[in-house]
């Protein structure tokens, strides 16, 4: 276990090695002195926005993860949390709601929150809503429709319900935590650097948003290099040639959501130039799923939490999207 843990350390740190180079040579290097066909170059400069569009929220989760760790007790949870579970779900989805974080830099604030004793369906609640409701989230998606206040208090209405019920699930299928790494040993570590000076504890701060940040960062780069590939060689007209029908329409829509990995933060404006192709329950499928789920965030959640309890996710999060969303197509 040791050994593979060792592996994906050297493989993530080479991976890393390969970005920066990447981003250093890249305005150096062209087609004329390269000889690289266009489509490789095309690779490189989606794998690099999609990259610099993820890191800064990747900082800011990692960084909150890090107070958490070191500033939460589990005794503030408690607090925070109600001890009713249909509550705890109401009361993580509308906290989660107020984070302006993105798919990926929520992983790493859910992680520490559940290591801490958060309950697993409030931590899903959590990392659901953060992504796909938050206040930047909407702004932009009203911005993006030509101001349509419809289109974005749909996606924040059914976004919420939506998670709310995922959450719920989860709840009932599952009771531990499901993390791959120990409870135990994060909650030791935190009541040991709780007794330390001020000083100190905010140095063991920036020390776990640094170990949280390396440790996220290589299956960033995972999943950015994926969503790239997607995103070059699997072309978009042969995928929407097959959206007819409302159900067709959406799953198409669902899965391009998936697969372009796009940051909730911009991805209106993506949805916004099908708006005449579909209609608007499927471009909600595209607007309520790719925040849940994408190829990013799956490969980062493979890397906190155990790969069974992460395909169950997706199923229920898959499931559950595409069911309302047919569901409220004839009154929307």
């Amino acid at each position: 276990m040791r050994t593979q843990h060792n592996l994906t350390e050297v493989i993530g740190f080479i991976l890393l090695g390969i970005a920066v180079l990447i981003i250093f040579y890249n305005e150096r290097f062209t087609i004329s002195n390269l000889f690289l066909p266009e489509s490789l170059l095309t690779f490189n400069m989606i794998f690099l926005s999609i990259l610099i569009e993820a890191i800064p929220f990747v900082l800011i989760g990692v960084f909150i993860a890090g107070i958490i760790q070191v500033f939460v007790t589990e005794e503030h949870l408690q607090r925070l949390i109600p001890k009713n579970k249909f509550l705890a779900v109401i009361a993580s989805c509308f906290i989660g709601a107020l984070f302006p974080a993105c798919e990926c830099g929520i992983v790493p604030i859910v992680r520490r929150l559940i290591a801490k004793g958060v309950p697993l369906f409030a931590g899903v609640g959590f990392l659901l809503t953060g992504p796909l409701i938050n206040p930047i989230v909407v702004f932009s998606t009203y911005m993006a429709f030509g101001e349509d206040l419809k289109m974005a208090l749909l996606r924040m209405g059914l976004g919420l319900v939506i998670a709310i019920i995922i959450a719920g699930v989860i709840c009932i299928l599952f009771r531990s935590n499901q993390l791959k790494r120990s409870k135990v040993s994060v909650v030791m570590q935190a009541q040991m650097v709780s007794k330390q000076p001020i000083g100190k504890r905010i140095k063991s701060m920036f020390e776990h948003a640094i170990d949280e940040f390396f440790d996220m960062g290589k299956f960033l780069i995972m999943g950015a290099i994926l969503a790239a590939f997607v995103q070059t060689y699997v072309s978009t007209k042969s995928i929407l040639g097959f959206g007819e029908g409302i159900l067709a329409s959406t799953l198409i829509m669902m899965g391009l959501a998936y697969l372009l990995s796009l940051c909730s933060e911009a991805d209106a404006f993506i949805a916004a130039s099908f708006r005449h192709l579909f209609p608007q329950a499927s471009l909600l499928g595209f607007l309520i799923y790719g925040p849940m789920l994408d190829l990013k965030n799956t490969i980062m959640m493979m890397a906190v939490f155990n790969i069974r309890f992460v395909l169950v996710l997706m199923g229920v999060i898959t499931g559950v999207v595409l069911g309302v969303l047919l569901f409220v197509h004839p009154w929307i």
